[in-house]
């Protein structure tokens, strides 16, 4: 027992010595914890921003408590012109549009975040069934109808596949590049590479050129298995998709090199790396939309890379896009590889110190 509580204080008390260990097993997590809780809030469901296209009859014919109710659910915008309000659908500033045709009830939703139109479409069903059950004995006065702002043939493995490989491809880029940059130094072979008859110019090429293969090899599995196993249908822009993956895989492949650069050991760039992708991944709509998020933390997310290679591979995957709308991401990411390449160039090291 003595030699047992001398190992179990001497374990403990190199756990809390090794800073990194202690980070990466508390304060990690924590932000988690802190993410989460920005985006989903402590309970309080937020309201669903609901364009109202000229006069709605249902929502004008509810008692006043219902009224009330519904405008404390629902954030109302009038709206005048049906056109405009799915386009406002479609770019994600209201999460849907409803008008009325006699007694029916058209709800126009986005299937970009699908359990956000699950909610939209649940929530306003059961006041339309509610109205209905105001005004009996008399038979329903109200029938609702539901459509995609998109092609009806958009399915949820299309909403997110563009999602889930920009979060592959940054993971292998910047995980790859940390872990060969430090690997490679902590090993001496950085230094008899600088020895060799190669150039520089060679070794960074050839590391492009693969962590580029690996990439397009991602490409071609993901859209291979979301098409024969899943039904996934591409537009005829998909093919846009490749230069934006080539300018994404060099901006992340520019961050790992820059933990790899920082970091003193091969798992101490590897965390790093992932210390600053995998929090970027959910503030970057790979797992779940950011509609609920405050304005905060939206506006955080639009400085990170991986929400533009996210955006924009949705746009050309799914819906159609062409290069109008990569033009911009592709520069974003493609700046963000210059500054961060920079900055791994200015802390590079041949050797481990």
């Amino acid at each position: 027992m003595r030699s047992f509580g001398a190992l179990a204080v001497a374990i403990a008390k190199g756990f809390v010595r090794d800073k990194q260990s202690v980070f990466f097993a508390v304060v990690f997590p924590l932000m988690f914890l802190v993410l989460f809780g920005a985006v989903f809030g402590a309970g309080q469901s937020p309201r669903i921003g609901l364009g109202v296209v000229g006069e709605v009859a249902f929502i004008e014919t509810m008692p006043d408590g219902m009224r009330g109710a519904f405008e404390e659910t629902f954030e109302l915008t009038p709206l005048t012109d049906l056109d405009a309000a799915l386009e406002q659908v479609r770019e994600g500033e209201l999460d849907a549009a409803v008008v009325t045709d006699g007694d029916t009830v058209r709800l126009h939703y986005t299937q970009t975040d699908p359990t956000k139109a699950g909610i939209v479409q649940g929530t306003l069903r059961s006041y339309v069934d509610a109205v209905n059950r105001d005004a009996s004995p008399t038979p329903p006065v109200y029938t609702i109808e539901t459509r995609r702002v998109e092609d009806e043939s958009l399915s949820v493995i299309e909403v997110m596949t563009p999602g889930l490989l920009g979060w592959a491809v940054a993971m292998s880029a910047a995980f790859g590049a940390a872990a060969n940059l430090q690997g490679w130094r902590t090993s001496k072979l950085l230094r008899r590479l600088q020895l060799s008859p190669a150039s520089t110019g060679s070794i960074v090429a050839a590391r492009i050129v693969v962590t580029i293969g690996i990439a397009l090899t991602q490409l071609a599995i993901f859209l291979g298995l979301a098409t024969i196993a899943f039904d996934m249908r591409l537009s005829g822009m998909w093919w846009l998709s490749i230069p934006l993956l080539v300018a994404g895989t060099l901006s992340f492949m520019s961050l790992g090199l820059l933990a790899g650069a920082l970091a003193r050991t091969p798992e101490g760039a590897v965390n790093l790396a992932n210390f600053v992708v995998l929090p970027m991944a959910f503030l970057s709509g790979s797992f779940f939309a950011l509609d609920s998020a405050p304005a905060w933390l939206k506006a955080i997310s639009e400085v990170m890379p991986l929400r533009h290679l996210n955006d924009a591979m949705m746009d050309v995957m799914v819906r159609g896009l062409g290069w109008s709308t990569v033009v911009a991401p592709m520069g974003i990411l493609l700046g963000f590889a210059i500054v961060v390449g920079l900055a791994a160039v200015r802390l590079f090291r041949w050797e481990a110190d």
